[in-house]
């Protein structure tokens, strides 16, 4: 069975609820989720978090952890995926920031790391990840990781 099966099995056995806040996967996760038949009921919301003007707005991530941390961290994966959850109101969010370039990396933050968040009104949790391939490759790795982080948040 697929992760994405795995966590619709969960989500309607527990009637709970998910949404995500996307960033380096650009949306993989609510297509991924969504092409399962059915999880309009419990799938709720996607967001597609690019720009940190949105992370702030959409999300609520404060821009000061931005400054401070940058884009590309723990603290503001976890505020992506605690934003998430509380504006679309539901039990569940997941969310991910990273550079999956094959620019944009930097001798501290390199092409491949990816910091995935899963959040429950209970705690968060977040994971530093750093994936190899090409650009597609990273955001499937990403994904894929971040769907088997919310397996094990409950």
């Amino acid at each position: 069975m697929s992760l994405a099966s795995n966590i619709a099995q969960k989500l309607l056995t527990e009637h709970r609820s998910l949404a995500s806040a996307e960033s380096c996967t650009g949306g993989l996760i609510a297509h991924t989720l969504t092409n399962i038949c059915g999880s309009s009921s419990w799938f709720k919301a996607g967001t597609v978090a690019y720009a940190n003007e949105i992370k702030t707005r959409a999300l609520g991530v404060p821009p000061p952890l931005i400054k401070k941390y940058g884009a590309v961290s723990a603290p503001v994966a976890r505020a992506m995926a605690e934003g998430a959850r509380r504006k679309a109101r539901t039990d569940y969010a997941l969310s991910t920031t990273g550079i999956a370039g094959p620019t944009g990396g930097t001798a501290t933050k390199p092409v491949g790391l990816v910091f995935i968040a899963a959040a429950s009104a209970r705690r968060s949790i977040v994971k530093k990840c750093f994936f190899k391939g090409s650009r597609q490759q990273i955001k499937r790795q990403a994904a894929e990781a971040a769907m088997a982080l919310l397996l094990k948040l409950s």
